[in-house]
């Protein structure tokens, strides 16, 4: 079953890493994104992402002074018709916290993303993270095993 069948109708949770391979153009990817925001933009899937999100984007533009960059993803990521922009909360927060105490292998950052995508129910996680694919939480779709199909 291919990406658009997959999705098709769901409430998305993008990872960081999804907008960085978009952004900055990662050609092994670009099918597989091209599919997904096409879907994205014709409503037929709706996407959110946490605010947490433009701070891990912007890390690598900021020390390699890509000011070109860094506007793109403030500009990018914004809620809009077709993505959520999700506030960090405290019930996000308390949530987050919920989930790292559950599992040492999930990281504070990776946790507010799954609380977010949690609380605001995603039913599909969309990452490259290998060690988010088996959460309890959601479907997570591994894009770099997209590739393999």
């Amino acid at each position: 079953m291919g990406i658009i069948e997959t999705i098709s109708g769901s409430r998305l949770y993008l990872d960081s890493n999804i907008s960085i391979y978009a952004l900055e153009g990662y050609p092994e990817y670009e099918s597989i994104l091209t599919s997904l925001f096409s879907l994205i933009d014709n409503n037929t899937c709706t996407a959110v992402t946490s605010e947490l999100t433009l701070a891990e984007v912007l890390i690598k533009p900021l020390m390699d002074n890509n000011l070109n960059l860094q506007q793109t993803y403030t500009e990018i990521l914004q809620s809009s018709d077709s993505l959520t922009l999700a506030n960090i909360d405290r019930h996000i927060l308390i949530e987050a916290a919920m989930i790292r105490a559950s599992s040492d292998a999930i990281h504070l950052p990776d946790a507010i993303h799954l609380a977010t995508a949690k609380l605001h129910k995603c039913s599909c996680f969309i990452t490259n993270d290998k060690r988010l694919r088996n959460n309890h939480l959601f479907q997570v779709i591994i894009i770099s095993d997209l590739l393999e199909n």
